[in-house]
């Protein structure tokens, strides 16, 4: 049933989760995706295209409305002077850059669009940064799946060699006891004799 619900809403889930933060999401699909319940190719294509559309739309939100929900709104308020020193040292790389900090990815671009960055220079280095965030965020859930199939099946054999080691401790001990059994029930008629 989660694995229907996944196969049919999967993509969706992608799309609505990279649009705002994302991460979480992608790195479920990433899982989702060596599992073979999403194809991988299309989990990042739809996560890329999303993630930047999202962006372009808080960017221009900033642009048009930014100086007043900075005003109006602390986080961004908080978060303004930061993007700002990051546009100034790279005016280039803060734009791809912003979409990996934490705390960034919707102030981030509305900050953007405050400070008057212009439109095209958004648009080419938000799409850049969404072309390296989409695979290694979705990367990394693939490679979560890797590891953890990988410790399943060490698990599995590790598993095996217990119970392998478990029997084998079992089988010596009733063999140790059959032989104490039997020395004591030879002894036993020899030790009761020498008494009397």
């Amino acid at each position: 049933m989660v694995e229907q619900f996944i196969h049919d809403w999967g993509y969706v889930a992608v799309a609505l989760g990279a649009f705002a933060e994302g991460e979480t999401v992608l790195l479920a699909a990433g899982y989702a995706a060596h599992r073979g319940l999403l194809d991988f190719g299309w989990v990042v294509a739809i996560a890329c295209a999303s993630a930047s559309a999202g962006d372009q739309l808080f960017y221009w939100i900033g642009r048009q409305w930014g100086r007043r929900l900075i005003v109006r709104v602390p986080r961004l308020a908080a978060q303004f002077p930061r993007v700002g020193r990051l546009l100034q040292r790279y005016p280039h790389w803060a734009i791809v850059g912003v979409r990996f900090l934490y705390g960034l990815r919707i102030a981030g671009p509305i900050t953007i669009g405050a400070a008057g960055v212009p439109p095209l220079r958004f648009f080419v280095f938000n799409v850049i940064g969404a072309m390296l965030w989409a695979p290694m965020i979705a990367g990394l859930g693939w490679l979560f799946g890797q590891a953890l199939a990988s410790l399943s099946g060490r698990l599995q054999h590790v598993e095996a060699g217990l119970l392998l080691l478990v029997a084998l401790i079992g089988a010596i001990w009733m063999v140790a006891r059959r032989r104490a059994v039997r020395r004591a029930a030879l002894r036993g008629p020899a030790s009761r004799g020498d008494r009397s």
